[in-house]
């Protein structure tokens, strides 16, 4: 059921996936990895892909919702190496620190083993330092914190990006793309479609597409003037822009502007650019090991005595404790 595709190169033989299962990871996503290789070999009628899971230890790997996967391949075997090699991780990917886990990591990729991480899996790849002079992307929620811990490493916004003999995805359904793109590559166009269309996954996306919906679907707005205003804010967190700057940008006097976001958003200017700096200040703390300091200049605040109390007003609790919190709000929209 191969197609014939111009950039499909045809694999004779039968491909290992071995999936590396870090605690915390995305279910979802390693789920929507493994899938397809299923898929594929019932739709082709061959046995296209074999794979296998395992995690760091030989343990059970608990992922993020508290499912629990059993490991079939033995960690860090040095025989049976794979064909590709996915990390799948997930919740707090650079608090990973298991030098076991990297010196693997590095001696598959010696044997020539293509190494690939989905969702925070790019965070353990970058941390074994397999990414250097590599495209990678990673899950938007972890970017600020990649960003800060691997700022020599060339991080995209794309939902998955192959180059050479890594692959990184966003995580999440993007996954379920990336699959579909190494199907078509390895066997047509015409089994990868079949695999997208078995899942009902109806539009296939290209790797370098978007992460995150737009912000009109995503919060609801429909008028450009406040859309042009709240895509300035998202793209400067570290050195906010003053209300006057926004009101210019927006060809609205300040007034105007403030009515036109309390109708649209519920909220003023200044509450939802605070509410956006400190949804990102919450992401650094969960994801890097930044001073608080360092996180209150990376978020535009003046000195760490600042950024404290407006963090606690926001979430009642104080900076420090918030990584070791549940349930604080950190969405598209900031907290409430």
């Amino acid at each position: 059921m191969t197609g014939h595709s111009p950039h499909a190169r045809p694999v004779l033989s039968t491909q290992t996936v071995g999936f590396l299962l870090i605690p915390g990871f995305a279910l979802m996503s390693y789920a929507a990895a493994v899938e397809p290789l299923r898929a594929a070999n019932q739709l082709s009628g061959k046995t296209l892909y074999r794979w296998w899971q395992t995690a760091p230890g030989n343990e059970p790997a608990v992922a993020s919702n508290g499912a629990a996967m059993l490991a079939n391949h033995e960690f860090g075997a040095a025989s049976d190496a794979p064909d590709l090699l996915l990390v799948c991780a997930g919740g707090n990917p650079g608090s990973f620190r298991d030098s076991r886990t990297f010196a693997w990591l590095r001696r598959l990729a010696r044997q020539g083993v293509v190494i690939g991480g989905i969702s925070g899996g790019p965070f353990v790849l970058a941390r074994a330092g397999l990414l250097a002079k590599r495209r990678c992307t990673v899950h938007w929620e972890h970017m600020p914190a990649f960003q800060e811990a691997f700022p020599a490493v060339r991080l995209t916004r794309s939902l998955f990006e192959i180059d050479r003999d890594r692959i990184t995805c966003a995580g999440g359904v993007a996954a379920l793309d990336l699959m579909v793109a190494l199907i078509t590559r390895d066997h047509g166009y015409e089994l990868a479609a079949a695999v997208g269309d078995w899942f009902l996954h109806t539009q296939i996306r290209e790797g370098e597409g978007p992460q995150r919906m737009d912000l009109r679907f995503r919060l609801g707005v429909g008028d450009e003037r406040l859309l042009a205003v709240l895509k300035s804010m998202e793209s400067n967190l570290e050195s906010p822009l003053s209300r006057d700057q926004l009101a210019q940008i927006a060809v609205l006097s300040l007034r105007q502007l403030e009515r036109l976001f309390r109708r649209q958003l519920g909220r003023g200017v200044h509450e939802h650019y605070m509410a956006l700096r400190l949804a990102r200040s919450l992401q650094l703390l969960r994801g890097t090991s930044l001073s608080i300091l360092d996180i209150a200049i990376a978020t535009g605040f003046a000195s760490a005595s600042h950024f404290s109390r407006a963090f606690h007003a926001n979430y009642r609790c104080r900076p420090r404790d918030a990584a070791r919190r549940e349930g604080l709000v950190s969405d598209a929209r900031g907290p409430h």
